[in-house]
């Protein structure tokens, strides 16, 4: 059974840094694009960072800058390290696996960025 897992969320101050790992495991099938996105209460869940197999990457407009995303296709995992972080990040930041014909989510892990 594949299964993705998030961790490394918390509480930081605002400022601070983060570093989400995102983990798939239980497969053995060619994984095409890590993405992390993130909803915040009341908001729709949006992309935040994207990463190919290639090493393409793609960014938000409010991240770009400040925003790292990484992956190591040998372990299967996908890092978002997030610098400069603002009261507005906070959400729950979950990340998509995506494979041939077949995407799956994560169950997420909480930032709260305090002012």
């Amino acid at each position: 059974q594949v299964q993705v897992v998030e961790s490394g969320g918390g509480w930081v101050q605002a400022g601070g840094s983060q570093r989400l790992s995102c983990k798939v495991s239980g497969t053995t099938l060619a994984l095409y694009t890590w993405g992390w996105y993130r909803q915040a209460p009341g908001r729709q869940r949006e992309l935040v960072a994207s990463i190919s197999r290639g090493g393409s990457t793609n960014y938000a407009d409010s991240v770009k800058g400040r925003f790292t995303i990484s992956r190591d296709i040998a372990e299967n995992i996908a890092y978002l390290q997030m610098n400069s972080l603002k009261p507005e990040d906070t959400a729950v930041y979950y990340c998509k696996a995506d494979f041939w014909q077949l995407s799956i989510w994560g169950q997420g892990t909480q930032v709260t960025v305090s002012s």
